[in-house]
């Protein structure tokens, strides 16, 4: 049963051109009450556009916003953030069958002859502090080794991208359920009336393999209100597609239109009482506030020549991921709530050296310098950062093995992430894996427990974060016992 087209096939002539009338009135008396806002600067908004829920935050939180860093295909822990030494004396020989315990592997290697150990190429050093362990590849972030936490013992369900990308996003291989943004804009809201509460930004990448796609639902609501979806940034032409009024149609005309539709979809509403009729209204007055916000935002002319040389060479090319950094510390310090930077090309099967580098070379100044900036400006201890992938890579190579090239496969059984900002203990290191790095040995990670912890930063307590869907009380973090990392929490 359709009651919208039943109720639009039951309207009698009459009522149709009775309705019509009020609607091109109500056009033009919005249009004559329209003309104080002949620019697009509103008067001040007292009510906040994104409210949080009733009792949220739950307790008082240590951080108020998050950047999620998601490096898309798998980074290799063992070339970053697990340092195995020894390794170098099992240089080509078969991987033990007591580290493989007869798990599971992909079929692009299971039909392998054999799985020859591959000991990274890259040079460790230590950093911070405690001395911590980090590649060269990584070592502009490293060097804020005292201001993170670092996971060396994550592990995740699925074995291959597209379930473990919607897994580690939206805390189930199923698609369709709300993301870890979508989430936390429902439970807090934003602070910005003129930006969305959760926005997504997709930069290109430097290694010249192919990518795996990126899909909408890693920054979808799902069955959540579709308001609380991520709003995707692009980075060719404008920032949001028709954001600049079309010839003819200026800030008044606009104003008018809009509110005019508001108060036909409200008369739908009251009628309906479809929720997503408030979505569309919200949306249609988050757009107009966009359209002066959001090029304030890309604007980069007022930032000083020092914070662009921090961030690299790149960061005044759109679309790079240092152009994309600079961007998340402007939005949070304007009060978006949440800011996904979805990083893709990390899949490297084969000539993992020389993709690796490419990759880093995007990511690891512009990280470094986001860490710093936020430092500086007094946002870090507000603002929650993470780092990481879906699952990490193989110690065996995946193809042909030299002293000079490997590839990996996936490795769901454990891999590095890293937490800095408000609510972690920086110069932590939770958790330890095998000589292989193939299994856990001391403190696991679920990534239903890592999103415990972000939900925790924020004032939410998982297991009060939940929506009714299909007769369930649904989580980001499942129905299994799960919570916080205690272990990297200030």
């Amino acid at each position: 049963m359709n009651t919208i087209n039943d109720y639009l096939l039951s309207q009698t002539r009459r009522q149709f051109f009775g309705h019509g009338a009020l609607r091109m009135g109500g056009v033009s008396m919005a249009l004559m009450a329209a003309q104080r806002a002949e620019t697009a600067q509103e008067s001040e908004v007292v009510e906040r556009v994104h409210p949080p829920l009733p009792g949220f935050p739950h307790f008082a939180p240590r951080a108020k916003s998050i950047i999620y860093l998601h490096m898309n295909g798998g980074p290799s822990q063992l070339d970053t953030w697990d340092y195995k030494a020894q390794l170098s004396d099992h240089f080509d020989k078969d991987l033990p069958d007591s580290i493989r315990m007869g798990q599971r592997i992909t079929t692009m290697t299971s039909g392998q002859a054999r799985l020859p150990v591959a000991p990274s190429i890259f040079k460790f050093a230590r950093y911070g502090q405690a001395g911590t362990w980090a590649s060269e590849l990584v070592n502009h972030t490293a060097q804020h080794m005292d201001d993170i936490a670092l996971v060396r013992s994550v592990h995740t369900n699925a074995i291959n991208h597209d379930p473990a990308c919607t897994f580690v996003t939206t805390g189930s291989e199923v698609p369709g359920k709300p993301s870890v943004g979508s989430w936390l804009a429902y439970g807090l809201g934003s602070v910005s009336n003129n930006l969305p509460a959760f926005v997504v930004l997709t930069p290109r990448w430097s290694s010249k393999q192919a990518a795996q796609a990126l899909f909408s639902r890693m920054w979808s609501s799902g069955f959540l209100p579709s308001k609380y979806t991520g709003v995707a940034l692009r980075s060719v032409g404008d920032p949001v597609l028709y954001i600049d009024n079309p010839d003819g149609i200026n800030a008044r005309h606009r104003r008018a239109m809009l509110d005019s539709l508001a108060e036909l979809n409200q008369r739908t509403f009251e009628r309906f009482g479809d929720p997503e009729t408030q979505t569309r209204i919200a949306q249609y007055e988050m757009a107009f506030r966009m359209q002066t916000s959001v090029p304030e935002l890309v604007d980069l002319s007022g930032e000083t020549q020092a914070t662009l040389d921090m961030y690299g060479p790149e960061v005044s090319k759109p679309g790079t991921f240092a152009a994309s950094a600079l961007l998340a510390r402007r939005m949070v310090e304007r009060g978006v709530r949440v800011v996904q930077i979805l990083h893709r090309g990390w899949d490297q099967h084969g000539s993992l050296p020389s993709e690796i580098r490419h990759q880093c070379y995007d990511t690891d100044q512009p990280c470094a310098a986001l860490l710093q900036d936020l430092k500086q400006r007094g946002l870090l201890q507000d603002t929650l950062v993470v780092w990481g992938g879906e699952f990490g890579r193989t110690v065996y190579s995946q193809g042909t093995l030299t002293a000079t090239n490997y590839g990996r496969d996936h490795h769901p059984r454990c891999f590095s992430m890293w937490l800095a900002g408000g609510g972690v203990k920086g110069g932590a290191v939770y958790g330890e894996t095998d000589d292989f790095s193939y299994n856990i040995v001391e403190n696991p990670v679920h990534i239903h427990d890592l999103n415990a912890t972000i939900l925790h930063c924020l004032g939410i307590d998982h297991r009060r974060l939940s929506f009714k869907f299909q007769g369930l009380d649904v989580r980001l973090t499942g129905v299994e016992d799960h919570g916080p990392v205690e272990g990297i929490l200030a």
